[in-house]
């Protein structure tokens, strides 16, 4: 008869962990609130001090615990700044390879726009684009200078969702953006003329002001068309 193994047992500092999370979940606390000092948690999770330390500082660099030393510890604020570093040091890895993960990481940006940009229209004329615009004309007047910056791009995508109320939508996308810059030497000087990066910008504002979703969704993979020259050039 064949005896199966007993699952490993967490260690102490998992446990720990899991009981932090299982604090703030109870104590209903939020992003920003104060949490129980060390001695507290030992107490409350009948654990070591190491266990706890240790527990404290995985949850630190996952981002569910802020430690400001001087001041305690608080519940974290969501932050994908993990993820991006691992995304840039992947694709930066495969393409000694000849693999390209910045171009799949791209496409996904693309499909998630398209989606976005047709909720956008969904909800209506009422939404207020007025920031958008005020984007839009500090782009032109780059582009007429030379060189559309890549903080008015990113500003562009950013404040073009704002309106669906999902502060999600903002950090993924600047997850992505964070990637892709921080690979900008890799992937070399854009192939657009700064003029056709603000008309692409343009056609995307135009049709979700028209509330034409066909056009919309056109407009944004005309955009990404650049952006997916870019990546592969250095794909090949």
């Amino acid at each position: 008869m064949t005896t199966v193994p007993r699952p490993a047992r967490p260690s102490r500092a998992v446990e720990a962990q899991e009981g932090v999370k299982d604090l703030i979940v109870r104590r209903g606390l939020v992003a920003g609130d104060p949490l129980p000092t060390e001695s507290e948690l030992m107490e409350e999770l009948q654990v070591s001090r190491n266990s706890v330390r240790e527990a404290l500082k995985a949850l630190q660099a996952v981002g569910i615990v802020d430690i400001r030393h001087g001041f305690g510890m608080f519940v974290g604020r969501m932050s994908l700044a993990g993820l991006v570093d691992e995304l840039t040091f992947h694709s930066r890895l495969t393409l000694q390879n000849g693999a390209n993960h910045l171009a799949h990481l791209v496409q996904i940006r693309e499909i998630l726009e398209s989606g976005l940009v047709q909720r956008l229209i969904e909800l209506g004329p009422e939404v207020d684009l007025t920031p958008v615009a005020d984007v839009m004309a500090r782009m032109e007047s780059e582009a007429q200078a030379g060189l559309v910056s890549p903080e008015t791009d990113r500003l562009f995508h950013d404040v073009l969702y704002r309106p669906l109320g999902n502060p999600l939508v903002g950090q993924l996308l600047g997850a992505f953006w964070d990637v892709y810059y921080q690979l900008r030497d890799a992937l070399g000087a854009p192939d657009e003329p700064p003029a056709d990066v603000a008309r692409r910008h343009r056609d995307i504002y135009t049709a979700v002001l028209k509330g034409d979703r066909a056009a919309a969704v056109a407009a944004v993979q005309a955009h990404f068309e650049g952006v997916r020259n870019r990546t592969a050039r250095i794909g090949g």
